[in-house]
């Protein structure tokens, strides 16, 4: 038995309609639709979250990671924030390394696409960085919290055998 081809038609059509606008599958086309690039992340994605009213998201990563460009960036098991078009805001679960400490990063943002950079909030600063750093998702080594130090946590917090004195911390802040 043979089908009309104009039958057929808007079978393909709403596949293809469908399949143009269905919404991104991935955090990497999350970011890349919001005009961000994807390797902000890293590789190891275990699983993500993203609410489609507000554009809250939450990555889980299998284990905490260091990853390497021109910058060291940490990465906790957990990431949030709230992504708009060229900005991540409220990002909690990234930190970038500053000479020996850590400084939480805050939010990350291309004010101009064709500037060529892109800017990491770390709360006291603005870090500028080449967008082309940031092609795509690279590889993470597992985090050894020994000789770590963080400037977002208490001496009593820090891990391992490290004494810190609090004035330290409140000098650099």
């Amino acid at each position: 038995m043979r089908i009309p081809f104009l039958s057929l038609f808007p079978a393909l059509f709403l596949t293809f309609f469908l399949t143009a606008h269905s919404p991104p599958s991935s955090i990497y086309d999350h970011l890349k639709h919001n005009g961000l690039p994807i390797g902000l992340l890293p590789k190891g994605i275990s699983d993500f979250s993203i609410d489609p009213n507000t554009n809250r998201f939450h990555v889980n990563l299998t284990h905490p990671c260091n990853s390497e460009f021109e910058i060291q960036l940490h990465y906790d098991f957990n990431i949030s924030g709230v992504l708009s078009f060229g900005k991540i805001a409220n990002l909690s679960g990234v930190s970038q390394q500053e000479l020996f400490l850590w400084f939480p990063v805050i939010n990350i943002r291309v004010d101009d696409p064709t500037s060529g950079l892109i800017n990491f909030d770390v709360g006291v600063v603005d870090k500028q960085f080449s967008l082309s750093l940031f092609e795509i998702p690279r590889d993470c080594t597992a985090f050894d919290p020994k000789g770590s130090l963080s400037i977002s946590q208490k001496p009593s917090e820090l891990l391992g055998t490290e004494i810190v004195e609090e004035h330290m911390l409140r000098a650099i802040s």
